[in-house]
C-alpha cells in the first residue's frame, strides 16, 4: 500500500514522511522542491496540493493521503479531498489550520476512513525568534500567555498511527505537549540550552501586526494571528493526554525541541 504526504518538506510532514518509513511503508513525497532529500525509498512528486488538478499521476495507486491544511488550500482543498477518493484513496489524515473549514469538512464528509489532527501551537513557530536571537539576543511579543506546545516530530507520530492502524477512523485529535509554557518560559529554557542570556520585550498588539505585514503577510493574516496569541483558551493551553495515548511513550518535551534545534539560533 502506498501513502502520499502533502506538504511532504514542511515542518510537519517531513515527519510524517520519516514516521511511515520507520514502520516500513511505502511513501509517495508530494513537494514543491524537487532537489529535496528523503530516507530512502521514498517516492518524491514535484507539485503542490494547492493545484489538484495536476495531481491524478501523484493519486494513482495510492491507499492513504496526509493533508496539511495551508494558506490558499481553503478554495481547493473541497476538490483535492474529490480527487483523492475517485483515485481510490480510503483513509485521510487532515492536519487542520485552526479551525474546521472546508478542507476538515470535506474530509470528514468524504465516504472514506478519515482522522482529524487539531495540533495546537507548534514548537517550530519558536524558530520565528531566530533572527532577533542571534542578532540581538531579544524577543519581542504582544502577549506572554500559556501554551502547551506540541513538537511536530509527535504530530508525524500520530499521524502515522491514524494511517496505518485501525480504530482512529472519524476522531479529531487534539494535540499538544505535555507542559504550558508563556513565551517568556520558552526564551528561560532557550537560554538554558544554549547557554546565553535573553531578553523578553513586550510590544504592542498593533506593532506584532505590523511586524507581520512588513513580511508580506496579508493584514487579515496578521490580525488573526496576533489574535490568536491574544486569546488563549482551553484547548491551547491545556495539556491533553491524546499524543502519549496514541503513540505510546511520552510527548516530547521543549526542552527537547531546544537541544535539537540550538544550531538555528
Amino acid at each position: 500500500m502506498t501513502t502520499l504526504v502533502t506538504g511532504a518538506t514542511g515542518n510537519t510532514g517531513r515527519h510524517v514522511v520519516a514516521e511511515l518509513v520507520r514502520r516500513g511503508e511505502r511513501v509517495r513525497a508530494l513537494t514543491r522542491n524537487p532537489a529535496a532529500r528523503f530516507p530512502a525509498g521514498v517516492e518524491l512528486v514535484a507539485g503542490t496540493h494547492n493545484a489538484p488538478e495536476t495531481l491524478d499521476t501523484a493519486l494513482h495507486g495510492v491507499d492513504r493521503l496526509h493533508i496539511t491544511v495551508t494558506p490558499g488550500l481553503s478554495e481547493v482543498g473541497p476538490e483535492l479531498v474529490r480527487r483523492a477518493v475517485a483515485a481510490g484513496v480510503r483513509r485521510l489524515t487532515v492536519l487542520w489550520g485552526g479551525w474546521v473549514g472546508p478542507v476538515e469538512q470535506a474530509v470528514a464528509d468524504s465516504g472514506v476512513e478519515w482522522t482529524r489532527l487539531e495540533a495546537q501551537e507548534f514548537m517550530s513557530n519558536t524558530l520565528t525568534w531566530a533572527d532577533s536571537i542571534r542578532a540581538e539576543g531579544v524577543v519581542r511579543e504582544p502577549y506572554d500567555l500559556p501554551s502547551a506546545l506540541v513538537h511536530e516530530a509527535d504530530i508525524g507520530a500520530v499521524a502515522a498511527v491514524a494511517l496505518l492502524d485501525d480504530g482512529h477512523a472519524g476522531q479529531a485529535y487534539n494535540l499538544t505537549g505535555p507542559e504550558s509554557l508563556t513565551p517568556s518560559e520558552r526564551l528561560a529554557i532557550l537560554s538554558r540550552t544554549l547557554g546565553r542570556d535573553l531578553t523578553f520585550e513586550r510590544i504592542t498588539h498593533e506593532q506584532a501586526i505590523d511586524r507581520l505585514t512588513a513580511t508580506g503577510v496579508s493584514q487579515a493574516d496578521a490580525e488573526y494571528v496576533v489574535g490568536w496569541y491574544a486569546e488563549s483558551n482551553d484547548s491551547s493551553r491545556t495539556v491533553d493526554d491524546t499524543v502519549p495515548r496514541i503513540i505510546g511513550r511520552p510527548a516530547r518535551t521543549f526542552t527537547q525541541w531546544t537541544t535539537e534545534h540550538a544550531n538555528r539560533f
